[in-house]
């Protein structure tokens, strides 16, 4: 098969356990790219979040597309140039996190480089914005505070405290937005058909690729959509068992240069050891 495409997911899958993309796999997509295939980095994270792996990836010589929000917006790499971008209302995402505030939970929302919290010192508030560079931002009560649109609010919470509340959380909402974990410990929510598949289909139109002419790798219950619309959907070693069911192959782990593997495998190139 002649694949054009390559669409990655970031944490757990392009990353090792470091947040680091190792040299084996750093010199396969970029022998790929070479080749004349095209990045997507498909991520949960903000915008911010994408810039610095897009640039060690050089994705920005090579037409590359971010695939940010799980889809919430695109992004060429090169020009900067928004394909497509769909926001929660103000007045929805209010009615969301006035929802959220009863329970044991910490939701944030992103704008820019910057991410909103109730409290700096709230589960994973660190980590969100040292992953992706952005500047806390703490604001008491969000759902009075929130004056824009914002395309995501996330939701952390240690992975046994989301399953205990996740049904009660997401039922008043399911008819209007699409809910997703990225991670055991974070809830993903967009407007409602918004996931990494359906921007990625943007993109194909976009570039005239086809889904059978893609290779997609992810880790998480978000990246399902998308490692199933692929023509062939990679698990990773470490990926959660949803995803691996619904994958056309597994390969090594985020920390074991799977992707580098998968795509030595596929497309025939040599990467450095």
């Amino acid at each position: 098969m002649s694949y054009k495409m390559i669409v990655l997911d970031i944490d757990g899958t392009l990353t090792n356990d470091e947040k680091k993309i190792t040299p084996k796999t750093l010199d396969a997509l970029k022998k790929a790219q070479e080749s004349g295939i095209i990045l997507v980095l498909a991520s949960g994270r903000p915008v911010a979040g994408l810039g610095k792996l897009c640039q060690e990836l050089e994705m920005e010589k090579h037409h590359g597309i971010l695939l940010a929000y799980n889809g919430g917006k695109l992004l060429d790499a090169q020009s900067g140039r928004v394909l497509y971008e769909k926001a929660i209302p103000l007045e929805r995402a209010k009615a969301v996190l006035r929802h959220l505030e009863q329970f044991p939970v910490s939701p944030m929302v992103m704008k820019e480089k910057c991410l909103y919290v109730p409290n700096k010192d709230g589960y994973k508030a660190d980590y969100e914005s040292s992953i992706n560079d952005l500047d806390i931002i703490e604001v008491g009560t969000l759902s009075e505070f929130l004056d824009f649109a914002p395309v995501k609010i996330l939701t952390a919470a240690p992975n046994e405290v989301l399953s205990e509340h996740m049904e009660a959380m997401t039922n008043p909402f399911t008819e209007e937005f699409s809910f997703a974990m990225s991670a055991p410990f974070y809830l993903e929510c967009n407007m409602k058909g918004i996931n990494k598949a359906a921007s990625l289909d943007k993109a194909c139109q976009e570039l005239g690729i086809d889904a059978s002419e893609i290779i997609a790798f992810g880790d998480a219950q978000n990246d399902i959509s998308m490692v199933e619309y692929a023509g062939l959907g990679v698990a990773m070693g470490n990926a959660c068992e949803e995803l691996k069911a619904v994958a056309n192959e597994i390969t090594a782990s985020n920390n074991e240069d799977g992707i580098a593997v998968t795509l030595e495998k596929h497309l025939n190139i040599v990467v450095s050891q």
